[in-house]
């Protein structure tokens, strides 16, 4: 199991591929310097061969030392100077023919294939065009020669510059053979060393699998260390903050389940305890029932906002349409008056249209007003007010109310969030703040809270223009 883990681990494939990436690159390097020693090789003897015809030629137009006159049809004495004159390089032969007979070599040692009575000597004398050619010759060796006739009044010569490749070819190949031992010692030694460096710049990955074990819903303060500005780094720093996220969101979920846990047993209980309770006395059973219809409806209600705070991040939560600012002012402001004896004011009314969901920002308005006449006492003002600037509109709900202390103001957005210091307590759950915030972040938008203990308060819902 452990081999096998070691196998599939992300350090043995990295450096697995790392050892075919430089084996295929060496291989390449390789079969480049080969065929490019080959090549110059090559490109050397013909050069060699061409310049020893060249030679020829120009000795061919010039005089015999001894007699000082032409060579004319001494074939015989131009081939003696020549190859007296020219020393042959190494593993080249130069072989002479007249009238179709062996006539000299330099050097007077030949290899067998190039023997008097070989068929390839005997191919030789017979040639009448210049020529070069490639061959590989009986005994396996690859030559090259270069052949060029000479003709004279009643005779006929030919000569012959061959350059014998086969032990250039074996040097090639061991130098070959030198450079693949070079690279695959420096590939042992590099395989090495890639080993212990991937094992160093997977550490932050260990470090955080090591940490993801660890983690469980009891425990998720731990943080990883965030080193450089790799890309590990900026994993590490990514997963810190899903930590971030999951602790809060943990965090939640248990205020969560514990408040509406509470918020729950509180009707189920005064349900359970007046059912247990109940009599035969029909007036009794009346008000009994009554009372039970309404601590059902007051839970319906904690349901219905529960759930339309978790509709509140699905995609379809809005149903947006052009409105006009100003017209829809005027529809709050008048559903607003119903909700209390309280001395209501419209106050700017902004001109223009925004896109928005009609029923959600009427549900956040008329939140903000409810919540607004709880805090609030008869003859106590609330106003209503739009504005349009920049792009964004805002709805806002002003009262002369108690006002929210300090301590409050930056928890009254969050579930069951109620005032610690409140001169008298609104009625719900308190979810109405969370799911005011919950429309306006859909929108796009946001919601913002002035307030002063005794001088009221105001909550200003903003709003873009065009949330898409």
């Amino acid at each position: 199991m452990q081999s096998r883990r070691l196998f599939s681990s992300l350090r043995t494939r990295i450096l697995g591929w790392y050892v075919v990436l430089v084996t295929a690159s060496m291989l390449v390097s390789i079969v480049g310097i080969r065929q490019t020693l080959l090549a110059r090789l090559y490109e050397r003897i013909e050069q060699s061969l061409e310049q020893e015809v060249l030679e020829l030629r120009q000795l061919k137009t010039g005089l015999d030392p001894r007699t000082s006159q032409p060579f004319g049809n001494d074939i015989d004495a131009l081939f003696r100077v020549f190859l007296s004159r020219n020393i042959p390089a190494n593993n080249e032969f130069m072989l002479t023919f007249l009238d179709g007979e062996f006539d000299r070599s330099s050097p007077r040692a030949v290899p067998e294939s190039l023997d008097v009575g070989s068929p390839l000597a005997q191919s030789f004398a017979a040639i009448a065009t210049p020529r070069r050619q490639w061959l590989t010759t009986s005994q396996g060796e690859t030559i090259v020669y270069q052949a060029e006739p000479i003709f004279r009044e009643g005779s006929r010569g030919v000569f012959v510059v061959v350059h014998v490749l086969s032990p250039e070819l074996r040097e090639v190949d061991e130098a070959i053979a030198i450079v693949m031992r070079v690279m695959l010692t420096v590939l042992a030694l590099t395989s090495i060393v890639a080993w212990f460096f991937a094992r160093r710049a997977l550490a932050p990955l260990h470090l955080l699998i090591q940490t993801a074990h660890t983690i469980g819903e009891s425990d998720l303060t731990r943080r990883i260390p965030v080193q450089g500005v790799d890309e590990i780094s900026e994993l590490t720093l990514r997963f810190n903050e899903m930590l971030d996220r999951l602790q809060l969101a943990f965090v939640a979920q248990r205020n969560f389940v514990s408040d509406a846990g509470h918020e729950l047993r509180t009707p189920i209980t005064i349900i359970r305890g007046h059912l247990e309770l109940l009599g035969s006395d029909p007036e009794e059973q009346r008000e009994t029932l009554d009372l039970v219809t309404d601590e059902l409806d007051r839970m319906s209600r904690f349901v219905d906002d529960l759930l339309l705070l978790a509709k509140a991040e699905q995609p379809d939560f809005l149903r947006l349409e052009i409105l006009d600012v100003s017209t829809l002012a005027e529809e709050l402001f008048a559903k607003a008056k119903a909700l209390g004896d309280r001395h209501w004011q419209l106050d700017s009314q902004a001109q223009g249209r925004i896109v928005g969901d009609r029923q959600r920002l009427t549900q956040a308005v008329m939140s903000l007003a409810q919540n607004a006449t709880q805090h609030t006492q008869p003859g106590d003002t609330i106003t209503l007010g739009t504005g349009l600037e920049q792009g964004t509109v805002r709805f806002w709900v002003s009262d002369t109310g108690e006002g929210i202390p300090w301590v409050d103001q930056s928890r009254v957005f969050e579930r069951f969030a109620r005032a610690s210091h409140g001169q008298r307590r609104s009625e719900g759950a308190g979810l109405g703040l969370a799911i005011v915030r919950a429309i306006a972040q859909a929108h796009g938008g946001m919601v913002e809270l002035v307030s002063r203990p005794h001088q009221g308060a105001t909550f200003t819902l903003k709003i873009p223009v065009d949330p898409l």
